[in-house]
Parts: structure tokens; sequence; C-alpha cells
């Protein structure tokens, strides 16, 4: 396990509100302060994407129709 890894298991991971609740089908987010990590609930261990906070925000703006 890296730094990185003891970084992302210290966060606060919110499960998307659109996931199943059978435990299929979950993306996690975190804040990391100037980057927002995304995960697959199933394989948190597997990859973590690092997403810039204000690319984040935009995509989260674009998604919503705002």
């Amino acid at each position: 396990m890296n730094a990185n890894d003891d970084q992302a298991a210290e966060l606060t991971w919110v499960k998307s509100s659109y996931s199943a609740g059978d435990g299929g089908q979950c993306v996690e987010v975190a804040d990391a302060g100037t980057a927002v990590l995304i995960r697959d609930s199933k394989c948190p261990d597997v990859a973590i994407l690092n997403v810039p906070s204000a690319q984040w925000a935009a995509f989260v703006r674009m998604a919503a129709g705002v």
C-alpha cells in the first residue's frame, strides 16, 4: 500500500444516490481537497480516478444540465 492508498483509506467516501441498494453498480466519490477521487465500490482497491476539483464541478454542472 502506498501513500495515496493510505490517504484514500482515510477519506469519507460517498456512494452515488443512483446506486442500486443491492450492492451492484456503485460509484463512490471522496473530496480530497484539490481533487475528487472516484472509485468502484465493488473493487475499491483496484483503481481510483483522481480528478481536479474544478473539472469535477464542471462535469457535475454539465450532467445536471445547469
